[in-house]
C-alpha cells in the first residue's frame, strides 16, 4: 500500500529548481512517483508505507527551499 505526500513551498523561482527538486526526490528511498508543480509551487509524491513525508521534507529543505506545510494521506 503506499500514501500520497504534498508539500506546498513557499516559492519555486526557477523550471530548474523543480528539475533539481525531482531529480533529489526520485532517488529517495520508497518514493514511488513525484511530481513537482512549478506554477504552484507544490510537490505531490507516491512514497510506500515504510516511508515517512518527514525524511521527503528534509530532503527539499536539504536543496535550499522552504516547506511552508506537508500533509501525508493513505490509499
Amino acid at each position: 500500500m503506499s500514501k500520497k505526500v504534498i508539500m506546498q513551498l513557499d516559492t519555486l523561482t526557477c523550471p530548474s529548481c523543480m528539475t533539481k527538486i525531482d531529480q533529489s526526490l526520485r532517488k529517495q528511498s520508497g518514493v514511488e512517483d513525484v511530481k513537482v508543480l512549478f506554477n504552484a509551487s507544490k510537490i505531490k509524491a507516491t512514497i510506500n508505507d515504510e516511508t515517512n513525508g518527514d525524511n521527503l521534507v528534509k530532503a527539499v529543505t536539504s536543496l535550499g527551499y522552504n516547506v511552508k506545510t506537508m500533509k501525508e494521506k493513505g490509499e
